[in-house]
């Protein structure tokens, strides 16, 4: 009996590295050796792991036949024979190899508009996009809606922008729209740069025209005929595949002269960034596309008046313009049902860290942190205990364990001390040290602090110093107190938001975990064990069995003692480099 049946490998980042390519041409081995007609292509999701969103679980397989998809997770070259064998040509999907109920809880509290179509069109094929209805809202807003209706849509639609400041889009498409000039310009901020996100970089990746769309649609509404994409050049991926889909849609029409058979123009050149932080902020960025050195400058006139060379400029990043074709498709009273009454709709996170089910999840706004942590992460290993959710990347903050039933919105988080952010989302336990963090999050803003003004430059340097001071056993009393002012006034001064957000982890580490850097001042101890300046290693005699491991992995010979005798520390010598703990089997070596 004829079948219709299509195979669908993750060729995500995360999916390739796991080796998703030798699954597809495995499966289209076997397909022409079995001389099998079938669809097998590439399927990119919108995130590192595949379709699914579930990165623990890759690489995930999608095995479509007749409409009925059935899911296989951690699939290898050498199983796909058998999938073929049993389940393609015998009916009978392999249970053991099948995503379980993980997927089931994953997905089940999650809403997906952003993510929608990823990892069900492929990213390279616009046919495949134009088939899940894309391009269908630039046509209609072409051929049946004036600007100003398309504004009107997107300010009622209530969505504010997502590259973490939350501005109201809508409201700021008007602002351009009314400005007076010969020429407009359209940015995408495609510069992710926060440790442990990857939500724009994926959306890319896995449904680049979304992007594309949402961008001739915010040209239409604003008068715009030529946008730029500022994007990572360290995302060759998402790079790739982003300037094959402006090429196709160039080639549909949709992109060029006479748009959708109309009278307007619209081009999009792709920028690449060299992957400086700074360069995210909405000024500096506009200087590095202007061949500048990417520094910002002080606001107002802000970019919707005077920005890329001193023209109008509407800057959105990936996930805000993602959301524009799903918005004009269905409608703004859709997209204003999901989320709360100042934060509508929904929101891509990179849940990462100490939690089971990392990945790529979209959520309405509202839900709150327990859920995604517990109902979609699926919570964390056995005998871990959560201590903290960090936000918003090195410009959030770090949300105690104590408070996990806020709603993530932007009010919530705010008065939590914390940002949405871009989206990035990090789960700590009890084995992260807090200051540890705070020191982390300051380092890396520190050295990608643009240097122009003297808070951001040299006020976070102070803080990184001070912290430091904690951190190696030389904190002293009034250091938290010092932390906290210098904090407040770099908030108040700096020159731009990365500046003005960088104490946030300092501050809300304070606010939420002080006993630990009292403990690490006062004590010289870090009660996670992490800090290994205030560590102290030593072997127990009773358990040691002299097997000589410890003595033969020290680079300093530290160790000594005779073959089949217990061993000992000599602390002079030690560095805590913690090698002696890591290798011993007996758990003869302590730390404390």
């Amino acid at each position: 009996m004829k079948k219709d049946i299509l195979i669908r490998v993750c060729m995500g980042p995360a999916g390739i590295a796991a080796g998703g390519k030798d699954i597809l041409d495995e499966f289209k081995r076997i397909f022409h050796e079995k001389k099998i007609k079938a669809s097998v292509g590439k399927k990119c999701s919108s995130h590192q792991v595949g379709c699914m969103g579930l990165c623990a679980s890759d690489v995930l397989v999608d095995i479509v036949i007749d409409g009925i998809k059935t899911v296989y997770q951690h699939v290898k070259p050498d199983m796909v024979e058998k999938i073929v064998e049993d389940h393609i040509i015998g009916g009978k999907p392999v249970h053991r190899w099948m995503a379980d109920e993980i997927l089931v809880d994953f997905n089940k509290k999650q809403m997906k508009i952003v993510l929608s179509d990823c990892g069900k069109v492929d990213p390279e094929d616009i046919e495949s996009y134009i088939c899940a209805d894309g391009y269908a809202s630039a046509r209609k807003v072409f051929s049946s809606m004036k600007p100003e209706d398309v504004i009107n849509e997107i300010k009622l639609s209530g969505l504010r922008g997502r590259g973490g400041a939350g501005f109201p889009t809508g409201l700021k498409w008007e602002l351009a729209r009314k400005a007076q000039a010969d020429t407009k310009y359209i940015i995408c901020n495609a510069d992710e740069g926060d440790p442990g996100a990857f939500m724009d970089r994926a959306v890319i990746e896995g449904n680049p025209h979304s992007v594309v769309e949402g961008m001739i649609i915010t040209a239409y509404a604003v008068g715009s005929e030529k946008g730029y994409v500022y994007i990572r050049a360290e995302y060759p991926l998402a790079v790739e595949r982003l300037r094959l889909a402006v090429k196709q849609a160039e080639d549909k029409g949709f992109l060029g002269k006479r748009i959708f058979n109309s009278d307007k123009n619209f081009n999009i050149v792709i920028k690449l960034g060299a992957g400086a932080f700074v360069c995210g902020e909405e000024t500096a960025l506009i200087a590095s596309i202007e061949g500048q050195r990417g520094m910002p400058r002080s606001k107002p006139p802000f970019p919707v008046n005077k920005g890329l060379w001193e023209k109008p400029t509407v800057i959105n990043n990936v996930e805000t313009l993602a959301n524009i074709p799903y918005i004009i498709k269905k409608g703004h009273a859709w997209y204003s049902s999901y989320g709360t009454e100042k934060s509508k709709g929904t929101k891509v996170f990179a849940l990462t860290g100490k939690i089971k089910n990392t990945g790529l999840i979209e959520v309405p706004m509202g839900i709150t942190l327990r859920e995604i942590i517990y109902d979609i992460g699926g919570g964390l290993d056995e005998g871990k205990n959560l201590k903290a959710v960090q936000t918003g990347g090195p410009s959030g903050g770090c949300i105690p364990a104590s408070m996990l039933d806020i709603k993530f919105d932007y009010e919530s988080l705010a008065q939590a001390g914390s940002i949405v952010g871009s989206g990035g989302m990090i789960v700590l336990d009890n084995d992260d040290c807090m200051v540890n963090i705070a020191e982390y999050f300051t380092r890396f803003t520190q050295s990608e602090s643009c240097g122009k003004c003297v808070p951001c430059r040299i006020g976070t340097k102070r803080l990184l110093e001070i912290l430091e001071k904690i951190t190696t056993g030389n904190g002293e009393e009034g250091d938290i107190e010092k932390l906290e002012e210098l904090s407040e006034y770099i908030k108040k001064t700096s020159l731009c938001g990365l500046g003005q957000t960088a104490p946030n982890p300092v501050l809300s580490t304070i606010k939420y975990f002080r006993n630990e850097y009292e403990a690490h001042i006062r004590e010289k101890k870090c009660p996670a064990k992490v800090c290994k300046h205030l560590l102290i290693y030593a072997i127990h005699k009773d358990i040691c069995t002299g097997c000589g491991a410890c003595k033969r992995v020290c680079p300093q010979e530290a160790i000594v003692g005779d073959h089949k005798f217990p061993h000992r520390i000599e602390h002079i010598k030690c560095i805590k480099c913690g090698a002696c703990y890591d290798i011993c089997r007996l758990n003869a070596v302590g730390r404390s």
